[in-house]
């Protein structure tokens, strides 16, 4: 089979495509043909040693993903080879084959394309576990979105307009922003060009956002924080601007408000019960219409490289996937 190899740290461009032998189930694994691998943001940083996930080398990056179960391993009766299944592996999609734990596979539901299965998981995963669990956001509340057209900021969109929410939607350019009204979006603000506190003031009547939803981080966060509601939720989800913030601690007590951290990673592995409920929510979801992952590029294993530079340089809207074959 053909597999990307991160064989030092370093840029995407380091990334080789080589062959490898086809993997093997052991016991209690399941080895899956894959048909579609999800890209999002953690890959881009994993191969520079810049993650909190710090795997040996070689490896081959990528973690969400699906396919057809090619062959099952000991003590393995759930699955059987031809069955369409999804899979968070961690790491190994970015490759023909894979071997899986089975406790990380799921059924694909009839009639879903490979694409949007394999752009499930870890985006969606992320903002069901930060919106409803970590935030629990209401029906009638109203959250905040920033860099809303990447792949978790529509994932928080719909979430958030599927429990009743009134959503708000950040982006820097007014193309991305379209795409979010495309995606339930009730109001935009483009932060490349509007002051980020004025504009928030605006869209709320002065109240502030119930929820803040920041998976980018750098300078954005603290004008957002200081616009938060009282008893506001401020979810910090990730760093894609590659700066970290630093909030004055005080703010947290004259807004009687939350920095929450979420972790989506760490959750699914101590808590599998209810990152499995999620999961099964959202496919539901999928199924009524409630939400639809925007895939807005493929690619396939040879331009990998291509594809996590576009993730770098913000240049994608929604998910972006990956088709091995």
């Amino acid at each position: 089979m053909k597999a990307v190899v991160c064989k030092q740290w370093g840029p995407p461009d380091s990334l080789v495509v080589e062959d490898l032998p086809d993997p093997l189930p052991g016991p209690g694994q399941v080895a899956i043909e894959i048909h579609a691998a999800g890209v999002n943001f953690p890959d881009v940083l994993i191969i520079q040693n810049k993650y909190q996930v710090k795997p040996a080398l070689p490896f081959t990056p990528g973690s969400e993903l699906a396919g057809v179960v090619r062959a099952v391993g000991e003590g393995v009766s759930q699955y059987k080879a031809g069955d369409r299944v999804i899979a968070f592996v961690g790491q190994g999609a970015f490759a023909q084959q894979v071997c899986a734990p089975v406790n990380v596979v799921m059924p694909m539901p009839p009639g879903m394309d490979f694409d949007i299965a394999a752009a499930i998981t870890l985006t969606y995963g992320t903002s069901h576990h930060a919106v409803i669990d970590r935030a629990q956001l209401k029906a009638g509340e109203t959250m905040l979105v920033l860099g809303a057209a990447g792949g978790v900021g529509l994932a928080a969109i719909e979430i958030g307009k599927a429990i009743g929410a009134r959503v708000i939607a950040a982006a820097s350019t007014d193309e991305k922003l379209e795409v979010c009204r495309q995606h339930g979006a009730d109001a935009t603000i483009n932060y490349s060009t509007q002051d980020l506190r004025e504009a928030i003031k605006a869209a709320t009547d002065g109240r502030g956002p119930d929820v803040i939803y920041d998976p980018v981080g750098g300078s954005y966060a603290e004008p957002a924080f200081r616009s938060i509601a009282w008893r506001g939720r401020y979810l910090v989800v990730g760093f894609a601007n590659g700066e970290i913030p630093k909030l004055p601690l005080n703010l947290t007590l004259l807004k009687g408000a939350s920095l929450v951290g979420v972790f989506w990673g760490d959750f699914a592995k101590r808590e599998p019960q209810a990152n499995f409920r999620a999961m099964q929510q959202l496919l539901g979801w999928l199924g009524e219409g409630k939400i639809r992952p925007h895939i807005s590029a493929r690619y396939g294993l040879a331009d990998t490289a291509r594809a996590l530079n576009d993730m770098a340089a913000r240049k994608v809207t929604g998910k972006v996937v990956i088709q091995p074959r």
